[in-house]
């Protein structure tokens, strides 16, 4: 490979890689005010709305850092994220009125890091020489995991057990990003597709009512 052409390649791969880094940083400051709001619905003290904020935030990348081999985990290697959830958990527990005023703030917030969250965790799988099926599974688990720990620490049965349009809709956006990485598209234009289409989901499933199937 010649000079010109590695340089290119290489800019190319920083520019993806910055990409994919804002895409993780949106999704972190999403799912961290979700986990915000939720503490400040709990009654919780601002000690508590952002442990709750940062939980959220970080523990599905976590566990699909643990399950690639990618350690230690992001989370604890740089500490932007963290700090980028703690601001979101301050942010809530001094405006959350202004949040509130929002529709399904929580919900809303929380089908926003969904999706971007299931795209990313796909995207560093595959980075990290995963089959494109278990690169998908572990894009899914990288989308609920911050929200089954909210659920968990306040004391709810997690949405993705209680039949909602959550996992599969995770689970969707993975796929997308997947069949764009397959048909050789842009992969910005993948992850915007794929995380686009959790949200569009989960989002409609909310005001729909839209679930899965439950037993007779």
């Amino acid at each position: 490979m010649g000079y010109h052409a590695r340089f290119r390649f290489e800019a190319s791969a920083m520019h993806f890689s910055l990409f994919l880094d804002i895409f993780n940083f949106i999704g972190i400051f999403v799912f961290a005010v979700s986990g915000a709001m939720r503490g400040v619905r709990a009654g919780l003290d601002i000690f508590g709305i952002v442990v709750l904020a940062v939980v959220t935030a970080v523990s599905g990348g976590i566990v699909r850092d643990v399950l690639i081999g990618a350690i230690p985990p992001q989370s604890i290697r740089d500490w932007h994220g963290i700090a980028l959830a703690v601001v979101a958990g301050l942010l809530v527990f001094f405006f959350h009125r202004l949040f509130e005023r929002m529709q399904y703030p929580v919900l809303l917030f929380d089908a926003a890091g969904l999706g971007l969250f299931a795209v990313t965790g796909t995207q560093k799988a595959l980075d990290y020489g995963l089959a494109p099926e278990m690169a998908a599974v572990l894009g899914m688990i990288s989308g609920i995991g911050g929200g089954m720990v909210r659920d968990v620490l306040t004391a709810q049965v997690p949405v993705v057990l209680r039949g909602d349009i959550y996992a599969s809709a995770a689970l969707l956006g993975a796929i997308l990003l997947l069949g764009g990485d397959w048909l050789q598209l842009p992969a910005w234009l993948s992850l915007l597709l794929g995380a686009s289409c959790t949200f569009v989901l989960r989002t409609l499933s909310i005001y729909r009512h839209w679930t899965l199937p439950h037993p007779r």
